[in-house]
């Protein structure tokens, strides 16, 4: 066991990601296009958490700054673990399911971020290595598949703040 008082113990620490998995009425799912070090890449609305935050927090965060769409958090549907080859880092996502409450279409998005589509998992599919990551169709299959944990499963002992968003 380290001890946190010496200088020099390190602990590895995976980056924290969580995204959300928003599906419409007619099927299609909520994408965001992005351009990722100068190559277009299609992501579900994903992003990292912040220091502060609850996981649920950032998933609705992450989902109105990188597409615009206020959403309601439903369900945790999967974490997967996961090395990115790309950026050599080492990946613990959460995907959500959210429903999607309102767009606010003025809103100005993140760096980098071309905009939001809506798709069928078939057109995300296709787009093959243009995705960011094997975890986006990973979770909209266990979406599929009606796999469906309840949010309450996630415990903040963060201030009061950070409890739920």
């Amino acid at each position: 066991m380290n001890d946190a008082k010496d200088p020099e113990s390190t602990v590895w620490c995976p980056h924290v990601t969580v995204a959300c998995v928003v599906a419409d009425r007619e099927g299609r799912f909520l994408m965001v296009e992005e351009e990722v070090s100068g190559q277009i890449r299609f992501n579900q609305p994903a992003g990292h958490l912040e220091a502060g935050e609850s996981l649920e927090q950032a998933a609705v965060r992450e989902t109105l700054e990188e597409s615009g769409w206020e959403v309601r958090l439903r369900h945790l549907v999967a974490i997967h673990q996961w090395f990115s080859p790309e950026h050599r880092e080492h990946i613990v996502r959460f995907s959500f399911a959210g429903e999607a409450v309102r767009q606010h279409a003025d809103r100005k998005l993140d760096s980098g971020i071309i905009g939001p589509h809506w798709m069928r998992r078939a057109q995300i599919e296709a787009l093959g290595d243009h995705l960011r990551s094997p975890l986006i169709l990973r979770s909209i299959d266990a979406w599929l598949e009606g796999q469906r944990m309840p949010l309450q499963m996630i415990e903040c002992l963060l201030p009061a703040r950070a409890a739920h968003p």
